[in-house]
Parts: structure tokens; sequence; C-alpha cells
């Protein structure tokens, strides 16, 4: 009984998996604003809806919004800038960028469906070119639909763990690769967005080299004893600037 209930188990685990496999490949898409074929399984009227009703909450974790109209006009105006000279134009995301009232947090960060945000504290240490190359690294983030493809990954990679401990008791070992995974695509979507950002800025008329300077004040900004970059999700600032000079000689050209 016991040897049977085992190669129960295993048949069991070993349908779990392929089932995460089957719909991983059904769920593969190219990103027609990137070229990039990826994992989706969302719409983009769903990321839309999932922006919009996180946006609040999110605003509240970091004070609110910032109270000086103006500056937030500001924000508007550079965002609006970016997406009206970019391709961010031809998507169906709604962009809407907000300046936060926390002054302690230097951050930005994008919702899936186009709700942007980027904090006073971040903000207030930015000339306007350099706002600008974080705006249009936030929209890299939703055209490159990098939310959308890390919660396809994760459940991915949830639906694996549950085949692996149902079928050997491996679910653990199979989950700390897709941590690792989703680390590493991490990662990968901040250059991608990078990349997007300096041809964003160069398409707006904004100096790209001013992209460098913004990743040297995050550089300042990180504490002495930051996780390492393999473990972070954010590259290190001097890998970023290389990519960066990188994506300047590419697109200067065009």
């Amino acid at each position: 009984m016991r040897r049977g209930s085992w190669r129960i188990r295993i048949l069991i685990g070993l349908a779990i998996v392929a089932f995460a496999f089957i719909r991983r490949c059904s769920n593969q898409e190219e990103n027609p604003y990137t070229g990039r074929v990826q994992n989706i399984d969302m719409t983009t009227e769903q990321e839309i809806a999932i922006g919009l009703q996180s946006a609040p909450e999110m605003a509240q974790q970091h004070g609110g919004l910032y109270p000086d109209e103006r500056l937030q006009n500001l924000v508007d105006q550079v965002g609006s800038r970016l997406v009206q000279n970019s391709i961010a134009s031809e998507t169906p995301y709604k962009y809407d960028f907000h300046l936060l009232a926390d002054d302690r947090t230097i951050n930005a960060f994008a919702l899936p469906g186009g709700q942007i945000f980027i904090t006073y504290a971040l903000f207030s240490q930015l000339n306007e070119a350099q706002l600008a190359g974080v705006l249009g690294h936030e929209i890299g983030h939703v055209i490159g639909r990098h939310s959308a493809e890390r919660i396809a990954e994760s459940g991915f990679w949830q639906t694996l763990a549950t085949g692996a401990s149902v079928g050997g008791d491996m679910g653990s070992v199979v989950s700390g690769i897709g941590q690792n995974t989703l680390l590493k695509n991490g990662r990968g979507d901040e250059l991608e967005s990078d990349d997007l950002g300096v041809l964003f800025m160069i398409e707006s008329g904004y100096d790209p080299q001013e992209m460098i300077t913004v990743m040297e004040i995050l550089k300042a900004a990180a504490s002495p004893n930051r996780v390492p970059e393999f473990q972070s999700t954010h590259p290190d600032p001097e890998n970023r600037i290389e990519k960066i000079r990188e994506a300047i000689e590419k697109y200067s050209g065009r």
C-alpha cells in the first residue's frame, strides 16, 4: 500500500508539473512594443484595473501626494512629454504621474497599466532632465509589462513547487529556484527599462547623459551595507551605467 501510495503521489505531482509547463507555454506572447516573448496571463485591461485599484493604497503608504500643486504639475508635464513623443503614446495604457509626499525614501516605481510614482525624497535631488530619466525608466516598466510577467512567473513557480511537494517532498528546493529566477528576471527588467528610458529621453529632447547622473545619485544614496547585487532586484548602479552608455550610443545615431 505504501509503495502504491507513493506511486500515486508521483503521478499526481508529475501531472501538476506538466500542467504548469503547458499553461506557461500557452501563455507565451510577443510584446508588440519591445519584441520580447513573455509569459503573460492577463490582459492589458486587467493590468490597468490592477494599477488603478492599487494606486490609492500605494500613495497612502508614502504619506499621500505631495501638497505643492506646482511641483505635481511639473511631474505631470515631464511624464506627458515622454509619453507623447514615444511609443508609449501608441499603447493602451493610461499613464498617470504622482509625486509622493515621502521625503525620506528615495524611490520611484510603476504599477501595472500606467500608474507611476516618484517620492519627494528622490524628486528633490533631480533637475528636469534627470526627472525625465526616472519617469522614462518607469514608463519602460509599464510598456515592458514587467509586473504582469512577474505575476505569471510567480504563479508558474508556485504550481511547480506544489507538484514537486506532492510528488517528492522537493517543494522547498523548487521554490528556492523560482525565487532566484524571479530575482534574475527583475534585474533584466531594470536594464530593459533603463534602455527604454534612454530612448524616450532622446525622443523627447532630453540629454540622455543625465540618466547616468541619476545612477550616481542612487549609488550615493545606497547604504554601505546594502544587499549584494545577485540578491537584489536592482542591478548595481555601476552595471547600469555601463548599459546606459551602450544605449546612448545605440540610440543617438537614429
